[in-house]
Parts: structure tokens; C-alpha cells; sequence
């Protein structure tokens, strides 16, 4: 069962591996990446963020999705951490899940900063704007002990 779906573009690291698993009872993360797969270095760099008694998978989205419609991963408590917007955006959709935290979404040239740790570029912006028309609730919040901000009043 997920727990949350999570957009960080660094995937996993001390703040999700400890924070967000615990916060969730979570016993199973699964990283969706289309780009870490085929990176040793980032994927060695993502066993060491391992938490203790917790299971880390990795896969692009497209596997991801085909596990979570399987039903392999039902007997998890899942936290679904995504790398891009869309990425979590296909998840969301394909598992009927309406809740979206926009966690870390990376600086770029021409992203506009919409929070402390969240920049939009106008695709991006866009996508969001489309599942917030869709009925999706995406929030921001980097931490469980933050409070949840409203990505649509964020955004503006």
C-alpha cells in the first residue's frame, strides 16, 4: 500500500531514509528514476542511504509502475520517492493516487522558486497546474515536521 508519493530529485538521502520512512511507518521505498539505473557511482551512493530494516528498490518509471499494478508491492508499506514531477505524476495516475509532496524539485535556469526548495520551469509549472485540474492535491513540505503548504497558493 503507498504510503506517499514523493517528488525529490535527489531520491534518497538522510532526510527521506530517516524523516519521512519513520513519519510513515514505511518498510519499503521505491526510487523511480529513468536515469539512476544506469549510473554505479549514483547507485552505490543510494545503497549507503539505506535505513536499517527498510527495503530499497529502484526502477524507471515504466517498470515501477508495472510492480505497483502487479500487486508484488501490496504487501508493502511504500514509500514512492520519484526523481521528476512527471514521474510522479504517471505513478500517481496509474495507482489512483491523489496526493503528490513536492519535496526537492531541483534549480534550474529557467525555473522560477516557489518555495524554499521547489523550482518550477514552465513545463513543469504547467504539469502542475494540470494535475491540480485533474484533482490531484499536490503539496510542498520537506520535512514531516513542516507544515504543508498548498502547491496551486504557491505557486499563485
Amino acid at each position: 500500500m503507498i504510503q506517499m508519493i514523493r517528488v525529490d530529485y535527489r531520491l534518497l538521502h538522510g532526510q527521506v531514509a530517516v524523516s519521512w520512512t519513520s513519519a510513515l511507518g514505511a518498510d519499503c521505498i521505491l526510487l523511480v528514476s529513468d536515469t539512476v539505473l544506469n549510473d554505479k557511482l549514483r547507485l552505490q551512493a543510494l545503497s549507503l542511504a539505506k535505513p536499517e530494516g527498510c527495503k530499497v528498490v529502484v526502477k524507471n518509471t515504466e517498470d515501477a509502475v508495472k510492480a505497483l499494478q502487479s500487486g508484488v508491492t501490496d504487501k508493502y508499506k511504500l514509500f514512492v520517492v520519484c526523481e521528476t514531477i512527471q514521474q510522479a505524476g504517471v505513478v500517481a495516475k496509474a495507482m489512483g493516487v491523489k496526493k503528490i509532496n513536492l519535496g526537492n524539485v531541483a534549480f534550474s535556469e529557467d525555473a522560477r522558486q516557489v518555495s524554499t526548495s521547489v523550482f518550477l520551469t514552465p513545463e513543469n509549472e504547467a504539469y502542475v497546474k494540470e494535475l491540480l485540474g485533474e484533482g490531484y492535491e499536490l503539496f510542498i513540505q520537506m520535512i514531516p515536521a513542516d507544515a504543508k503548504t498548498d502547491a496551486a497558493k504557491a505557486i499563485g
